[in-house]
Parts: C-alpha cells; structure tokens; sequence
C-alpha cells in the first residue's frame, strides 16, 4: 500500500507541476503587439508625353536658351534666343502642334533660329497633353437580372418583349455605339475648356515674358494644332499686346468647341494663313476658311500658299521663312 500512495502522490504532484511550468514559459515570452501591414508604396504620377518630350529637350538645347516659365500652378520649358540686333523689331512667340516639341524640326524649330538674324527675338513654348485625346474609360452595362419563373411556365422566345411596357423599353433602349459617342461628347464638352484654360496660360506666360525685353511688336505664329490654339487665344483673349497671327499648315483639333473656319476670318488682327497647295488635304481646308472669309466684312485675314518639296526640307524650310518675314515686314 505505501508503494501505490508513494505512486499516485508523485503523479498529483506533477499534474500540478506541470501547468505552472507552462505559465511560466509563457511568460518569459515578450508580449506580441499587432502589427500594421506595411503601406504600400504609392506610386508619382506618370509624367505626359509633353512633359517627357521636354526633358528630352533640355539635354539637347543649349541652357542659355532654356527658360522655365509659370502658367498658374504650372511651369514649363520654352526656347527663348534674343534678336541680333542692338533695335529688336519685337518678338515671334512659335506655338508648336500636338505631338511637337518646342524646337521641332518642321517650321518649328528653324523659324525660332532664323528669325533673330532678322531682327526679331524668338520664343517658342510646349503645349500640354489635351484631356479630349485621352482615351475615355468605358463603363460596361451590367444585364438586368432576369425575373424568375414558376415551375411549368413556359419561357418566352428569345427578344420577344413579354408586354407592351418591354415593348417600349426595347425600342427606345439607346444603341450601345450610340451610348458611347454620346459619353465622348460629352467628356469632349468638359475637357475643352479644361485644355483652352491650360494653353491660354501658357501663352499669357510666354506674352508677358515677350514684353519684359521691350518687344514692341509680338507675332503668335502657330504650326498645326498649334495654330488652331494660337487663334483661339487671340479669338477669346484679344491680348492688345499681340499685333499678328501666321497661321502654318493649320489644323483643327477632333472634339474641340470652335473650328478654323469660324475663327480664322473674325479675328481682330491681321491674320496669314500659310498652307501648301501642293497638298489635297490642306488645300481643300484653306479653300473653306478663305470663302469664310470673303462673307466677313473688313476681314483682315490673308492666305499665303507655298509648294512642298519633300526631297529638299532645308529649300523648304527657308521658302517658309521668307515668305513669313515677307508678310510680317512687307517693306523689306
């Protein structure tokens, strides 16, 4: 019998034994605190293509030409080359089209070059993405779900309208193609003021710096797209400070609110249309803004037509120059 009591009283004592060591090693455990998930890094903005093209650009132009100038709460690069002249005649601010930068090798950049041996100070700016040529998100309808159905019913053929209700949803529900023009309409009519309010400051920017070195006289001469904005500008702003527009191979945006042909012959100051005649597209669309022109009275709007030649760009490019500077400074 004292063996068996020596027996279960050795077991007692170790069944107490034993959660006590557990309590203990638990506690020589540091406590865990909950931890946050690490914050995903977010990611900067993606630069635009403007943005990237002009950074491009600095590598390349020298820095003395480079200058940064403030649109609003923007700032971006413009190519600014004074007038070799000790009495500047004024200043050409060069307003590249969409996808050009502001020294692009057609009209863009051999004008901002040429034009200083001539007298004038030349500063050409960059243009920022436009929201109407960002593409729109498409927003898929979601089926309705269809009602159920009793045991036995019978379903009804396929497209065919249930009653007279289904019958007037089914004819008057939009065409999806229809849908969607209509939502790229409407974003087109909230991006154009987005766009002309964003440009309009840039040139603003590029006017003001203009009249801070004593330029008596300042020309907008805009290239593709970039006439389009050049005269809009001129159309809704009426800087007094601008005497003349050159308008170069002019193009009208898709989705924007006004075209050339209603604004290039109202303007209020002399405006040159320089298009190539040899070129079907561009000929046809000059032919419309000048029979505009001819409905407007005491339109100070003038066409200039000129002969591409693809196989000899630098002959091309000092045709452009020198019929340009002719219109501008007609006594020379």
């Amino acid at each position: 019998m004292s063996t068996l009591y020596r027996t279960t009283l050795a077991m007692c004592c170790l069944a107490s034994i034993l959660p006590l060591g557990a309590m203990a090693a638990d506690a020589e455990k540091p406590p865990t605190t909950a931890e946050a998930p690490p914050a995903e890094a977010t990611r900067p903005p993606l630069l635009e293509r403007s943005q990237e093209d002009a950074l491009a650009l600095e590598r390349l132009v020298p820095k003395a030409e480079q200058q940064t100038l403030q649109a609003g709460a923007e700032s971006f690069l413009a190519l600014w080359k004074p007038a070799n002249s000790s009495d500047p005649k004024g200043a050409v601010i060069l307003v590249p089209g969409a996808g050009e930068t502001a020294d692009w090798p057609n009209a863009v950049g051999p004008l901002r070059r040429k034009f200083p041996d001539v007298g004038w100070h030349s500063l050409s700016v960059s243009l920022p993405d436009l929201l109407i040529d960002s593409p729109q998100a498409r927003v898929e309808a979601k089926p309705a779900a269809a009602p159920a159905k009793d045991e036995g019913e019978t379903a009804p053929a396929k497209d065919t309208p249930t009653d007279a209700n289904a019958n007037v949803a089914q004819a008057t529900a939009a065409d999806p193609d229809t849908a969607e023009s209509t939502d790229a309409a409407q974003a087109s009519e909230q991006n154009d003021p987005a766009d002309a309010e964003r440009i309009f400051a840039r040139l603003d920017a590029a006017v003001a710096y203009a009249q801070q070195h004593d330029s008596r006289s300042i020309v907008l001469i805009g290239h593709g797209s970039g006439a389009y904005w050049a005269a809009r500008y001129l159309s809704e702003k009426q800087p007094a400070q601008v005497q003349k527009l050159v308008m170069i191979a002019a193009q009208t945006p898709a989705r924007v609110e006004h075209d050339l042909e209603s604004l290039a012959p109202t303007l209020k100051v002399p405006t040159a249309d320089v298009y190539y005649a040899t070129r079907t597209g561009d000929r046809r669309a000059a032919e419309l803004r000048l029979q505009a022109s001819k409905r407007q009275k005491d339109s100070q709007y003038r066409q200039l037509s000129l002969i591409a030649m693809p196989g000899n760009k630098a002959a091309e490019q000092e045709q452009l120059f020198r019929r340009v500077r002719g219109w501008m400074n007609p006594q020379e």
